[in-house]
């Protein structure tokens, strides 16, 4: 690859990170800033005045990738719609090269963040490969023979959106479905969960907790877990068995040779992966009953460097 700078912004439902990345997948310069309940005009001012802040300090930038979380028309750049923000038929790519005079190139977080792993991280080697990204919601990506699986228009592999309980709760955002991995498994389903353990264990420490009138989110279950509460690990057990439910379908139609859970909820490490794993190895089909189950290697850098990988790709013509 030639030795040019990329910028990589990956917007989530609750903050912007954008960083600039060499052709060695250095972080030459990064910034991170709040991005909940902004409007999509709002959303398109902050990315600029990223973007623009990133050349200030890196002139010879080549171009910008963007991850959003949404449905998205790769050819066109267009975001089709999103469960957590407010993306609906929006001129993502067009807007941005209006206001910075890059080249932009757009595609889905969770896509972006498996091309980081494949390339530098978790999953590096490996021909096929998935990921899922347990944060606000739950993104997700497939690698296969070496290229990320996008369906026909650039709206493929929402992960997340895998049925785990066929009559269970509605799914969040605007999903129309009901018992989505997604319901259970994202950090606002962990919340969810914890609370109503407070609520039914109340002497447990998710329990005292809550009497303080502290709303429990997935960081006081994640802290009541790694601290050995009962009541937070039973619901940890509940998150792993969601999600592996989801990963025995994908497993058996996709045959990975690896897949890779990323994503704030992976602070748990070991007592998420166990159960997940346990899953798999229960309920999947030979051989995909072996199927490794790991945790992202690159952390909340992923999506950022996935992005200026794609960007660095679609100005060398190798998307």
């Amino acid at each position: 690859m030639k030795e040019v700078e990329t910028i990589g912004a990956d917007l989530g439902g609750t903050k912007l990170a954008v960083g600039v990345m060499n052709a060695g997948a250095e972080t030459t310069w990064k910034d991170e800033v709040p991005s909940r309940g902004y409007s999509q005009e709002e959303v398109i001012d902050l990315l600029v005045r990223e973007v623009e802040r990133a050349r200030d300090a890196r002139p010879a930038v080549a171009a910008v990738g963007l991850g959003i979380p949404a449905r998205i028309d790769f050819e066109s750049g267009h975001a089709i719609d999103t469960v957590n923000l407010d993306f609906e038929e929006f001129p993502v790519k067009d807007l941005i090269e209006e206001k910075t005079g890059l080249p932009a190139f757009v595609d889905n977080d969770g896509n972006l963040a498996m091309m980081a792993e494949a390339l530098y991280g978790a999953a590096k080697g490996a021909r096929n490969a998935l990921m899922l990204t347990l944060g606000t919601g739950i993104g997700g990506g497939v690698w296969i023979n070496g290229e990320i699986f996008r369906g026909t228009t650039g709206a493929g592999a929402e992960l997340g959106h895998v049925v785990v309980e066929i009559d269970g709760p509605p799914c969040q955002g605007n999903c129309p479905g009901r018992g989505c991995v997604e319901v259970f498994a994202s950090g606002t389903g962990i919340g969810r969960m914890g609370q109503e353990a407070a609520m039914a264990v109340p002497n447990s420490a998710l329990g005292k907790v809550a009497a303080t009138g502290t709303a429990i989110t997935a960081r006081e279950v994640n802290d009541a877990a790694m601290a050995g509460d009962a009541a937070a690990i039973g619901v940890v057990e509940r998150v792993g068995h969601y999600l592996g439910t989801a990963l025995v379908s994908l497993s058996n139609i996709f045959e990975p040779e690896v897949i890779v859970l990323g994503g704030g909820a992976m602070a748990l490490g070991e007592l998420i992966l166990e159960p997940t794993r346990r899953e798999i190895a229960s309920h999947a089909l030979k051989p995909m009953d072996q199927t490794p189950v790991v945790a992202a290697q690159l952390g909340p850098s992923a999506g950022m460097i996935g992005a200026a990988s794609l960007a660095r790709a679609g100005i060398e013509g190798g998307l």
